[in-house]
């Protein structure tokens, strides 16, 4: 089935309007960014080391191997990218072992705008997810008209999703404002003739933020201006997730989600690459946001090469083997 993200109830949506006078002009969503509670470091890095311990059994494992898979935006965003490479991936996304078609089906493929119709045609009825990265992604050094350009000639293509990157200098310079406009400009160029919309993946690249305390106040700043999910990275840089800054941002969502009644997705991307990395990251969603966030709906990994690993963790479960190299296509 498609993935779907219902929209605000009635009192979800009052609610965020009462938190309108925060973002009402410059200084007061200044005053209220850095009001939020300093982050304790050592104790959110404790934290993240500790559920990472969790012992999961085998019944268990299975079933977060395929919820790990089903959570997947599996993703090229090379320059080389060729319409047979995209029509290839969507295949691999809507059957990743063609020998065995129990296996899950990924969440989305994700391209650049240029491939979205390319995409969006070879998945045809499946029900996956057409994303796209927009915004002169992945620096996202470019005049606001060419974002919102970028943005909707992706949306007319067909993308499902839009992810978007904000301007880190506008945020590392104090201009919290001008990252909101952007924010909501960018949701606003997500819309379609139909009334319907394109969901909306803000972009931190978080290891370029500096500090844990301004991972907090950007998530803050995404959700306040519209965003449907919050990203860690873009995967172009060379600190990408980690499961410390995860973590915040999932508190930061259970914050925002007791203030305002709006549930809010998150994606970890770039660095994820093996089965036991991806069940870490399960066991933070469950111990912090517990299991209504445990669909495709409202997490999601931006990982491609992790597809490959947890097809053979799945192969070893069911048949006790590992099976060979070539047992699943190289991406």
């Amino acid at each position: 089935m498609p993935i779907t993200v219902p929209a605000y109830g009635k009192e979800a949506a009052g609610r965020l309007a009462s938190m309108a006078d925060v973002t009402a002009d410059d200084g007061a969503l200044r005053r209220f960014l850095h009001g939020l509670p300093g982050v304790d470091e050592v104790g959110l890095q404790a934290r993240a080391a500790t559920l990472g311990t969790r012992s999961i059994k085998t019944t268990a494992k299975a079933y977060a191997i395929d919820l790990a898979m089903s959570m997947i935006d599996l993703t090229t965003l090379e320059g080389a990218d060729t319409p047979g490479k995209v029509r290839a991936l969507c295949a691999k996304g809507v059957h990743p072992d063609p020998t065995d078609r129990t296996a899950p089906k990924v969440a989305a493929i994700c391209v650049y705008p240029d491939m979205v119709a390319t995409a969006k045609e070879a998945l045809g009825d499946s029900g996956i997810q057409v994303a796209s990265v927009a915004t002169a992604f992945p620096a996202g050094r470019a005049a606001l008209p060419v974002k919102l350009a970028d943005t909707r000639d992706a949306v007319a293509a067909g993308a499902d999703e839009i992810d978007m990157v904000i301007d880190r200098g506008a945020f590392l310079s104090g201009r919290y404002m001008d990252v909101f406009e952007e924010i909501k400009a960018v949701k606003e160029a997500c819309a379609r003739p139909d009334g319907s919309a394109a969901h909306l993946k803000v972009i931190f690249e978080t290891g370029e933020l500096q500090t844990y305390d301004n991972v907090r106040r950007v998530s803050w700043l995404a959700m306040l201006a519209g965003a449907d999910f919050i990203k860690t990275s873009t995967g172009k840089v060379a600190v990408n997730a980690t499961p410390p800054v995860t973590l915040l941002m999932l508190e930061a969502v259970r914050d925002f989600h007791a203030a305002t009644g709006v549930q809010v997705g998150v994606k970890p991307a770039g660095g994820i690459r093996t089965t036991k990395d991806a069940i870490k990251y399960l066991v933070m969603v469950n111990e912090t946001l517990g299991e209504p966030w445990l669909t495709a709906d409202w997490f999601r990994f931006g990982a491609s090469s992790l597809l490959n690993d947890l097809l053979m963790q799945r192969q070893k479960l069911s048949s006790g083997r590992y099976s060979g190299p070539d047992y699943v296509t190289v991406d």
